[in-house]
């Protein structure tokens, strides 16, 4: 086994705060410096005019939600994991300011040093199997709930991936929802009065299904299964012999950052080509297998560039996120896009309706402000004369690195969500949305110039097939 001394690991973390109650210390010292910073905030805007008044409210929760995220940083596990998922339902609920610090909670985070995760691999593996391997003691990528070290199998040089659990955090998950939601009260970034079980129900689901590696491992070989005969993709393969229930190994597989400049460098037909798997793999996921990989952060989704051609690929990378959605779901959702594609009003509506994102007594302008939103979320599936809003160049294809339409249609949703005639939506929503922000993302990424209507209508179609077998 690779062997590094701890102190060239810079920046890493030594030890983890793994006991509930030495976590719920923490955070609760967290709350209660807080709690006294919003008192001292409210006296100070007693004698404030109303225009400093709010602009000392903007400030104070910007810097109330920075100090709450540095404090998950630090503690890392699940605490950590459930503030990047708050900043999902954050967007119904909490102030402006509160969600863009939260959001920017990403899992590319310091690394744990070797000393505290090299346990946990020996308990899992074993002395013997381990001895099989050559772990380079650096991580490759350090997350919220684990981090990733390079490996070589000895007898035959075969390169792996080696994701380590950190050490409690699947112990930890109960405790820490319970704290992080007085937490939220104590710093009065969540409204009075709002009911916050669904949304932590929800987060409390969703973090014991990412530290559910043998569920990882499942979900690994179901998509590998399924993608094994479609060249623009490459998944990883489990090796049991060296996973448990706190490591997982996976052959490594060589790729680039999309951001990466031989990716960006890459001709605009490769691009287009790259972009239209993105779109096909999600429409694939949603649409006909309802097992969605919902975690879209650019470190899951690489690119193998084709040195010697034009076959680049897909590396898919991290299923511990990978959410199943039931045939009504997925048919009532089939209905609001197909609505919003042909402008529909009554079958946006009747599929909204269906899956709880609207009730009967909405007045007509909050459904016309619903149905608009809809149908600026299908503008980049519009060609020819339909091809109204947003960028498209003169063969109608949409220009997606020109494009805005993220931005855009989350202000729609957040001008609607402060509306009294809208609620928190449904979790299937928040993950799914979270998914396909992430798909038009990577397409502006890529700059990609795509006429993807027919992608879109076929996917619809083969959904209505299987609801009509």
């Amino acid at each position: 086994m690779a062997s590094r001394d701890d102190r060239d690991e810079k920046g890493s973390i030594a030890a983890l705060k793994t006991r509930p109650l030495e976590r719920s210390i923490a955070l609760t010292k967290l709350g209660v410096g807080a709690g006294a910073k919003i008192m001292a905030h409210s006296l100070a805007n007693i004698f404030r005019g109303e225009i400093s008044r709010d602009a000392a409210n903007r400030e104070f929760y910007e810097r109330q939600a920075q100090i709450l995220a540095d404090e998950l940083g630090k503690l890392k596990g699940s605490v950590m994991k459930a503030g990047q998922m708050l900043s999902l339902y954050g967007q119904y609920f909490l102030p402006e300011e509160a969600v863009t610090v939260l959001s920017q909670l990403q899992d590319d985070t310091p690394p744990v040093a070797w000393n505290v995760v090299a346990p946990v691999l020996e308990r899992s593996l074993g002395r013997a199997r381990l001895r099989e391997l050559e772990v380079d003691t650096r991580p490759m990528a350090a997350a919220s709930l684990g981090q990733v070290h390079r490996a070589r199998r000895k007898r035959d040089g075969l390169e792996l991936c080696v994701k380590i659990q950190y050490p409690g955090v699947a112990d930890a998950i109960e405790s820490d929802i319970r704290t992080l939601s007085r937490l939220l009260i104590m710093t009065r970034l969540s409204p009075k009065g709002l009911d916050l079980t669904p949304v932590f129900s929800e987060v409390r689901e969703m973090l014991h299904r990412e530290v559910d590696y043998e569920a990882e491992a499942h979900f690994t070989r179901t998509f590998a299964e399924r993608l094994k005969d479609d060249a623009r993709y490459v998944v990883p393969q489990v090796l049991d012999e060296y996973s448990g229930d706190q490591v997982l190994t996976t052959t490594y597989e060589a790729n680039q950052h999309v951001r990466d400049p031989r990716v960006q460098n890459l001709s605009l037909a490769r691009r287009n080509r790259l972009g239209s798997a993105f779109l096909d793999l999600f429409f694939n996921e949603f649409f006909r297998w309802g097992m969605v990989q919902s975690d879209p952060h650019f470190g899951n989704y690489r690119i193998r560039v084709d040195e010697r051609g034009e076959d680049d690929r897909i590396v898919l990378l991290d299923f511990g996120a990978t959410r199943t959605f039931g045939r009504g779901f997925i048919e009532n959702y089939s209905d609001i896009v197909e609505g919003a594609l042909h402008r529909d009003r009554a079958q946006i509506v009747r599929g909204a309706s269906a899956i709880g994102l609207l009730h009967d007594k909405m007045p007509d302008p909050a459904l016309d402000a619903f149905a608009g939103m809809c149908e600026a979320i299908v503008e980049p599936f519009r060609t020819g004369n339909d091809a109204t809003g947003g960028p498209h160049n003169a063969a109608g294809a949409y220009r997606w690195g020109d494009s805005d339409l993220p931005m855009r249609a989350g202000r729609i949703a957040a001008v609607n969500a402060l509306s009294v005639h809208f609620r928190v939506p449904p979790r299937e929503i928040v993950f799914l949305h979270r998914r396909l922000a992430g798909v038009f993302i990577m397409l502006a990424t890529l700059r990609c110039e795509l006429d993807s209507r027919e992608l879109l209508v076929a996917a619809l179609q083969d959904a209505r097939r299987v609801r009509d077998a």
